[in-house]
């Protein structure tokens, strides 16, 4: 798991203020609940009076990390706080090796049918019931390698591009084309294109396109670069023809952390968006834009901004390292990220070597 660059402001926070805040962090992550400074005091390692905790608490919550959900109340973490804690404090540690030899005799079990669809529900199930979170499990179809791409003019704002991959099968989509495209831009959008995606799917033609900013910037004008953009994402993107195929199980689970009927309307708005063709690509871009697992807590991805929800996925491969789907778990942000990772990546392994 990639770590972010922690700001030098929560650097200089001395030894007392971490043990106060992880304390705080790691009694939400426990509970659920706020903890006060006289609670603080008697499990902290050091001797300290409430009165200097909760100094230390209120400069905490000066710079963002934890608040008082209530008058008087004790402190909980915020959801910079949070990331703040998985960035800096957290030890991930690895799965035992009965989880191991439990979660690999689930699954192969499930392949014995040779049912790609089994071991995906399987996988989904088990991630479930050890988180205690939802499991979810993301299946695009396979992508073969491409070969070339052109664009048609139909119309002075519509074009047809062609996609033609290296075992002969042609798609095509009409895409809309910016005021003012000269036959030379869509010939120069073509020739870029087909410089860098050929022996390569869609999914890796973008991530090799969306390094090459600088380049693209410096070869294409405006126009020729939209069209680029565009030439990929009618196939990545909400134009391609079979949206991903989305496996969930464990919702009940997420109902043990409702306490309104607020939290439960924006449960239901979460799963609505998952189901949409968009959520699902949404969250394989998500899965996509890093190696090895990776986490998203609340507001940090728009998918999850209105449910308060936290994400941890990670991409699962074929035989030539593509990235052909990926799974994880979505739960209450006070989830157990330390435990949830390994997890999560050693269930995308196993998938990876069985669907090979």
């Amino acid at each position: 798991m990639k770590r972010a660059v922690v700001p030098e402001a929560y650097q200089s926070l001395d030894q007392r203020s971490r043990d106060i805040f992880r304390r705080i962090v790691e009694s939400y992550l426990g509970d659920g609940e706020p903890v006060g400074s006289r609670n603080l005091s008697r499990i902290l390692p050091v001797s300290l009076s409430p009165a200097t905790i909760r100094n230390v608490m209120s400069d905490l919550e000066h710079l963002g990390l934890v608040y008082a959900p209530h008058i008087s109340a004790g402190r909980l973490p915020t959801q910079l706080g949070l990331r703040f804690f998985v960035d800096a404090f957290m030890e991930v540690g690895d799965l035992s090796a009965a989880e191991r030899n439990s979660i690999e005799a689930q699954v192969r079990a499930s392949s014995e049918d040779q049912s790609t669809e089994t071991v995906l529900t399987q996988a989904s199930q088990i991630l479930s019931g050890m988180s205690r979170g939802a499991g979810l499990v993301l299946a695009t179809k396979a992508e073969g390698a491409l070969k070339h791409i052109e664009f048609v003019r139909l119309e002075p704002t519509k074009a047809l591009a062609v996609l033609v991959s290296q075992s002969g099968d042609i798609e095509n989509r009409v895409i809309d084309l910016p005021v003012g495209v000269t036959p030379s831009q869509l010939i120069e959008a073509s020739n870029f294109l087909n410089a860098h995606i050929q022996g390569r799917t869609i999914s890796e033609a973008r991530q090799e396109i969306g390094q090459l900013k600088d380049e693209t910037q410096q070869a294409l004008d405006a126009l020729s670069q939209h069209l680029v953009q565009q030439g990929l994402a009618v196939w990545g993107g909400a134009g391609s023809g079979q949206p991903p195929r989305l496996i969930v199980r464990g919702r009940g689970n997420l109902l043990d952390s409702i306490n309104a009927e607020a939290d439960l309307d924006r449960l239901r708005h979460l799963f609505d968006d998952l189901e949409t063709k968009e959520g699902t690509l949404q969250l394989l871009d998500l899965a996509e834009a890093g190696p090895g697992v990776r986490i998203f807590i609340g507001s940090e991805n728009k998918l999850f901004s209105l449910s308060g929800s936290s994400l941890v996925i990670a991409p699962y491969r074929d035989s030539e390292q593509r990235i052909i789907g990926a799974l994880g778990v979505i739960g209450p942000t006070r989830l157990n990220y330390a435990r949830i990772v390994p997890m999560v990546d050693y269930t995308a392994q196993l998938v990876s070597r069985l669907l090979r």
